[in-house]
């Protein structure tokens, strides 16, 4: 992939109204847009939130058009952050843990896993390491539920990432060149 990440969003459905462009992070689009209902990925993929600073539910947008995303996603708070995912190339590792603080039986991934309870007999994710790329991570089993980003980096417990107390992860996949 060659050129900028881009992705457009507008303050109304079906790209209407003020319009924001960025290519990079923006932790408060509030400075930019006082609302936005639809939104556009020019090229690449990114992290969307519902609060400022990357905080709040979390959702995966790659290349496309959203003309209503909030009813598309069954989002009830309109996007008030995003976050640029890079490319990655090379391998993709990750440690998953069972327990907070890299706590109780530890697995290494890498690649997707749609059910930790079956391929790993875990019950639970409560922390992780991401060593190489990047991955979603998800609340329910085959992909589903609330998400979360990782990138590279440790993670011993999911609330300092905005997520409840207790948030758990079931199923997990690294967001390969196919997504862009």
């Amino acid at each position: 992939l060659h050129g900028m990440l881009l992705i457009t969003f507008y303050e109304e459905r079906n790209f209407q109204g003020r319009s924001y462009e960025s290519s990079s992070d923006c932790p408060d689009m509030s400075s930019y847009l006082s609302k936005c209902h639809s939104c556009r990925v020019e090229r690449g993929c990114f992290m969307v939130y519902d609060r400022t600073n990357f905080m709040g539910n979390q959702y995966f947008m790659r290349r496309g058009e959203y003309a209503d995303y909030m009813s598309m996603m069954g989002m009830t708070d309109s996007i008030r952050s995003c976050r640029m995912i890079p490319m990655h190339r090379g391998q993709y590792r990750m440690k998953i843990y069972e327990k907070e603080n890299f706590g109780g039986q530890s697995y290494e991934l890498m690649d997707d896993c749609d059910n930790v309870m079956d391929r790993y007999r875990m019950s639970n994710c409560m922390s992780c390491n991401v060593m190489d790329g990047h991955w979603l991570m998800y609340e329910q089993a085959q992909y589903r539920g609330r998400m979360m980003y990782m990138r590279p980096g440790e993670y011993r417990n999911f609330m300092n990432q905005g997520m409840n107390q207790g948030m758990r992860f079931m199923s997990m996949r690294h967001i390969n060149d196919s997504y862009y």
